[in-house]
């Protein structure tokens, strides 16, 4: 019957479990709220891109763009280890836009832009890759 013979070097071992103490929970927690912020400001970013804009004739002196200027990031909000943080736009008639309505005289409909709901299915699709790359990042930190 053959053997194994080899050395363990636990020195390392001793190092990762000492780096592993430090990480303490507040560094989680600045780390997790640095990326629900970076996704939030993600899309931010694609919903402003894909909301459209107004176009006026130029002698009424109306200027498009109130709805894409609407767009803001909420706060970060921490309820256990679950974290949120909001895309708001108050624009009163932004839910229209983004899901569609009647016409003024109820006889056709408008489709909706979904601006919101395309920019957020790209996110998700995204996010494997931004969360991977920026855990990876914070290890290569750590330790």
């Amino acid at each position: 019957m053959a053997g194994i013979k080899g050395k363990v070097n636990v020195s390392d071992l001793k190092k990762f479990q000492e780096n592993l103490k430090k990480l303490d929970e507040a560094q989680r927690a600045k780390w997790s709220e640095a990326v629900v912020k970076e996704l939030a400001a993600r899309l931010w970013a694609k919903v402003r891109l894909r909301t459209p804009v107004g176009e006026y004739n130029k002698s009424t002196g109306t200027q498009g763009g109130t709805l894409r200027r609407g767009w803001t990031v909420g706060e970060v909000n921490r309820n256990g280890n679950e974290f949120t943080i909001e895309i708001i736009n108050p624009v009163e008639y932004a839910q229209y836009v983004e899901f569609g309505h009647r016409t003024a005289n109820h006889q056709g409909w408008v489709d909706g832009r979904f601006m919101l709901t395309i920019s957020e299915q790209e996110l998700q699709a995204d996010a494997p890759r931004i969360l991977t790359n920026k855990l990876d990042k914070f290890i290569k930190e750590v330790f």
